[in-house]
């Protein structure tokens, strides 16, 4: 059988994303195991800013290319987009981090190319003399080991990792990594509502010691999808009919994917004819993308993508930069998603100043970018080192953002039943916000949300294997369990069996047993005696039954008269009520039941009482009458719950 304890601590710090959105990465430290979530870069700032990447001297104060290697076990990303991977170069080809990296098989195929793309804006365009190259880029991916879904991979001899589907973006991956019998839960980005080309997060029952969840919507509650898309059609729709332009930065797969199905069947509905580009050949990528990993797209898309490729669009076609001139309305989708570089930035400096045009940006934007100050509503902003702009066009911030609301990460947490919630990717107000309505709803989870550089550690429970005596078992009536995984939380290990008592009420009193050079078993009282030489055991029991004595005086108050209640004591009440119901109980039985003036005696040994503060009834026996105890303790359970809210 096995014994919990609380000798191993789990400790957590983010290195990025701690109460901020951007570059995430978390540092999480099992016992000697070293394991880092993401390697992400901040899109806010820029060359120089010690903010851009995350805090790797945490991890190696000498910053010595060795020192990475051999402190971090395995690096883990869980998606493609930049501020979960875009540091990942920089990590392994400068820092000389030369260990596992994981992702899964779509991760590993789109990052090259949103990497690439970021490193030509930052150096072709912007000049950044100190960036990874395109060779670095190359290099790091040869270090990738692919996962699939579902798939459990041995890391070393300790560490396990297991893979769930994520929605957000293609390829997006919960991951669950076990050391021994502890374990953490990293959600990356996720979304639990399913949308038109995605379908909705999943993972198991795997009750992990810590969750660490993404927080980026922490206080929405998103309303009807449906109303959103139609205001967001009916945007597009009048935009073009008076003349002007729409801009839609979106990142280049993801969200583009699910409008650009939203607005191809509007187009298509309404006979439209105001041309619709999406820029940088992303689109036919991305088709190639989609075909490939076509298991990973919702059931819809899957059952239809022989006959009819859904990506295929027909009023949707490659934009130029020389149509950005034509004086015609258009719709344009367009990279980045923040307005922070590349075509976005560059449409928007060329369209902005014109009030018949209009921005809608589909998702969040990250502090300091070009999108949070336009969302901020600012009219005068400076898009670079040499250009200020002025904002007439109108703005319009619709979240088709896939990420989960507040509902999403209170359903997440429910799912995986984790016994501790840490908060990563979101703004420390809303963090608080909705760490406040954790702890009302699911009182008995932690939950924490530390920022960059802070470290929690966190107790959890490890599972230590103990023989059981054949007496014991069966003088306690104990039966094996069926579902051991179920028991240890989803952390059940090979060739041990759990026991449990038939009757679930029945205490199970045994004598743990460690003698040097043995494995420690639980033994009868009468074993011990004989094998470790013990005479005349007397070993008293309790259990603690705390209750509210101010819901049974006031329940009581409502059945005495006035002149009655003012004189209630409540160890007179509480004893009285369980006198009756004992006495009730074992009417049919010969057992000696006497009411003393503060306590109940109940055969050989047993004793019920009440102490406080804080208010509680105390049930005591000696072993050899645990079977009777356990009949009293079920009766004294239901005798306060019926005292304290009575029918």
């Amino acid at each position: 059988m096995l014994l919990s304890s609380n000798a191993q601590v789990i400790r957590v710090v983010p290195l990025g994303a701690g109460q901020d959105v951007g570059r995430s990465c978390v540092l999480v430290s099992i016992g000697t195991k070293n394991i880092m979530f993401d390697c992400g870069m901040h899109m806010g700032y820029s060359e120089g800013d010690p903010r851009r990447y995350p805090d790797f001297s945490y991890i190696s104060r000498t910053n010595r290319a060795a020192d990475y290697t051999a402190l971090i076990d395995c690096v883990i990303v869980s998606h493609f987009h930049l501020d979960h991977c875009g540091a990942l170069p920089f990590f392994t080809e400068t820092c000389g981090y030369d260990g596992p990296v994981y992702m899964t098989h779509p991760t590993k195929a789109v990052c090259p190319v949103l990497l690439e793309d970021m490193r030509k804006i930052a150096v072709e365009r912007k000049g950044e003399k100190n960036f990874f190259s395109a060779q670095d880029i190359k290099n790091c991916m040869k270090r990738v080991t692919p996962i699939n879904l579902h798939e459990t991979i041995q890391v070393n001899d300790d560490i396990e990792i297991k893979a769930y589907y994520a929605g957000h973006v293609l390829g997006a991956a919960m991951f669950h990594v076990r050391v021994g019998s502890q374990s953490v839960v990293y959600t990356g980005d996720y979304n639990m509502t399913p949308d038109r080309h995605l379908g909705a997060a999943w993972i198991d029952r795997c009750r992990p010691d810590v969750l660490i969840t993404e927080t980026t919507y922490a206080t929405t509650i998103r309303d009807s999808k449906r109303e959103r898309e139609q205001y967001f059609l009916q945007s597009l729709h009048d935009c073009v009919l008076r003349g002007g332009k729409v801009l839609i930065p979106v990142f280049a797969l993801g969200r583009a994917q699910e409008l650009c199905i939203l607005v191809e069947g509007y187009w298509e509905q309404m006979g439209l004819k105001a041309p619709v580009y999406f820029s940088g050949g992303l689109t036919e990528r991305a088709n190639e993308y989609y075909k490939l990993f076509i298991g990973w797209t919702n059931q819809k898309i899957k059952q239809t993508f022989v006959d009819h490729n859904m990506f295929d669009f027909k009023h949707i076609k490659p934009f130029s930069m020389h149509l950005a001139e034509e004086p015609t309305p258009m719709v344009v989708f367009t990279t980045p998603g923040m307005l922070h570089a590349g075509t976005s930035l560059e449409l928007f400096k060329k369209w902005c100043s014109n009030p018949l045009n209009m921005v809608i940006l589909p998702g969040y934007c990250v502090a300091g970018t070009v999108g949070a100050k336009v969302l901020a509503g600012e009219k005068q902003i400076k898009v670079d080192n040499w250009t200020t702009v002025e904002v007439k066009m109108e703005v319009k911030n619709l979240s088709f953002s896939a990420h989960a609301d507040a509902k999403g990460i209170l359903q997440l947490i429910n799912m995986c039943e984790a016994r501790n919630v840490l908060m990563v990717h979101g703004e420390r107000s809303k963090m608080e916000v909705l760490k406040k309505q954790i702890q009302q709803e699911i009182p008995h989870v932690g939950c924490f949300n530390p920022a960059n550089g802070q470290s929690i550690i966190i107790p959890s429970n490890k599972f230590v294997p103990v023989d059981l005596s054949k007496g014991l078992a069966d003088r306690s009536q104990l039966e094996a369990v069926p579902d051991l995984d179920s028991l240890l939380g989803g952390q059940g290990q090979p060739n041990l069996k759990a026991i449990r008592p038939r009757d679930k009420g029945t205490p199970f009193q045994g004598i743990l047993s460690c003698i040097p050079g043995s494995v420690m078993k639980i033994v009868d009282f009468s074993e011990a005696e004989s094998s470790l030489g013990l005479r005349s055991l007397k070993l008293e029991c309790v259990l603690r039954k705390a209750f509210d004595p101010r819901a049974i005086l006031a329940a009581e108050s409502e059945s005495e008269s006035e002149s009655e209640s003012t004189s209630l004591d409540i160890t007179k009440i509480v004893l009285g009520r369980l006198y009756e119901r004992i006495r009730a109980d074992l009417a049919s039985k010969a057992a000696r039941i006497e009411w003393a003036k503060d306590h109940i005696v109940v055969g050989k040994s047993i004793r019920v009482a009440v102490t406080g503060p804080p208010s509680a009834v105390l049930l005591s026996w000696l072993h050899g009458d645990e079977v009777l105890a356990s009949r009293l303790w079920n009766l004294i359970t239901a005798g306060i719950s019926e005292l304290e809210c009575p029918a």
